[in-house]
């Protein structure tokens, strides 16, 4: 049976006949992260997804099934949503493997245009197996656009997903520089790879990379800051943004973010509102706390509150004034307090945790203090928490990664099971491959 070419698939040759053209086709990979459902911060997205798999966001009201089944943990296999996040991120790794079978074949790109875009198309597709690989567990690893060869792709193990992230990344730290294109921080620089690769490595617990590859970002000063106004953290080329997408990319009118709009509950709309934020995330700030009084709103029609960390429900202004955040400076130095904290450097790690406090107005946590290290880690995980949440899954995959999620979830939640902590493989993607195997439990 003959199969249709995919309807995402780039096939014109012309793309790759200058550089322009090609650098053309990065900003397209680029606009299309804020299309993608698993990218735009939307209803189907990585942030909003697992936001509610995890105990920060909840469902305002439990009628719509697809939304419920992430926040029970209860996910069908045919749910929509899923399919959409996991459907949609491939989609995005087909574009990039696109792009670099199109610089490659051709002979009218620059050296330096070459390098640039084989680097930033790597690390984009390292970013997105990153989600994948932590949100199902072993995936197929895709890595040319064969589309027949691809739909019968099996599932590759975790350890060799990561391998070939880490090998991505480290293509990115040799083929890119280290300053934003037009001063927009949209675009990935060697930087961003570094930052991507402390996270990785924090994930695979190998604590010492995690601290060295953290602390180059760290000191990156100019470049990099904790901004003493947290209202300012997730402005347009914020300088503690790593990484940002704009929603520009959407090609449409409105300039607000996805999570602006989706997260915020308006004063007069309140009936627009799909989500709320968990009143024990709530509890869990200092009355003290900068976060609390700036990036958490409450709306006293629904009783209810919401992350404010985006300030724009709804705009078509322009200049643009926030773009949607992906990688930020606060994460790198909890990232290296937690490296810090598994190899015993117990002054080092709360010296990190207090530069996140004393942005935030808090006190600062003694450094005589005697610190085990279940309490220390657990201490890093609530900062991570207030510091970190309605953010790309932080939370969700924070408890995952620690093996904290069945001691959250199984108190409120008796038909809670250890393989809930895996999204199902969409049902759809395994009726067209039948190479596809299920994660356990569904």
């Amino acid at each position: 049976m003959d199969l249709e070419t995919p309807n995402y698939k780039i096939t014109s040759q012309e793309v790759f006949n200058s550089d322009e053209t090609a650098i053309s086709a990065m900003t397209g990979i680029y606009n299309q992260l804020a299309l993608a459902s698993f990218s735009n911060g939307s209803t189907s997205s990585v942030t909003f997804l697992a936001g509610l798999s995890a105990d920060n966001v909840q469902n305002i009201r439990s009628t719509n099934l697809s939304r419920t089944e992430f926040e029970r943990h209860q996910i069908n296999p045919d749910n929509t949503l899923n399919l959409s996040l996991w459907s949609s991120a491939y989609n995005i790794i087909y574009l990039t493997n696109a792009l670099l079978e199109g610089i490659e074949g051709s002979d009218a790109i620059s050296a330096d245009v070459r390098s640039r875009l084989e680097g930033e198309a790597k690390f984009v597709r390292a970013f997105t197996y990153f989600y994948l690989v932590n949100l199902y567990g072993d995936v197929p690893l895709i890595l040319s656009t064969d589309f027949r060869e691809n739909e019968v792709a099996s599932r590759t193990s975790e350890e060799v997903i990561y391998q070939q992230i880490i090998s991505d990344l480290q293509t990115s730290l040799n083929s890119l520089g280290e300053e934003y294109l037009n001063g927009e921080r949209t675009t990935v620089t060697r930087l961003s790879a570094v930052a991507l690769l402390a996270r990785v490595y924090l994930y695979l617990e190998d604590w010492q990379l995690a601290e060295d590859f953290s602390s180059q970002i760290i000191a990156q000063e100019g470049k990099y800051e904790l901004l003493e106004n947290v209202n300012d953290v997730f402005l347009a080329n914020s300088k503690e943004a790593i990484w940002q997408i704009s929603p520009i990319g959407r090609g449409n009118i409105s300039t607000h973010t996805n999570e602006g709009n989706i997260f915020i509950i308006h004063p007069v709309f309140s009936f627009f509102a799909s989500v709320k934020l968990n009143e024990n995330l709530v509890q869990n700030f200092d009355p003290d706390d900068k976060r609390l009084s700036n990036w958490i709103g409450n709306n006293s029609s629904l009783n209810a509150f919401y992350s404010y960390k985006y300030k724009i429900w709804n705009s078509s202004e322009q200049p643009i004034i926030e773009y949607s955040m992906v990688l930020r400076l606060a994460e790198q130095y909890l990232i290296r307090a937690e490296a810090y904290a598994a190899q015993g450097k117990i002054f080092e790690a709360i010296a990190d945790i207090n530069a996140i406090r004393t942005r935030a107005g808090l006190d600062l946590i003694p450094e005589t203090v005697e610190l085990e290290g279940a309490e220390l880690l657990n201490l890093i995980m609530e900062e991570r928490r207030r510091e970190l949440f309605a953010e790309w899954g932080h939370r969700w995959l924070d408890l995952s990664r620690i093996g904290k999620a069945g001691e959250i979830f199984e108190k409120d939640n008796p038909s809670w099971q250890p393989t809930d902590i895996l999204y199902p493989i969409p049902a759809e993607e395994r009726i067209k491959n039948n190479q596809l195997t299920q994660n356990p439990g569904y």
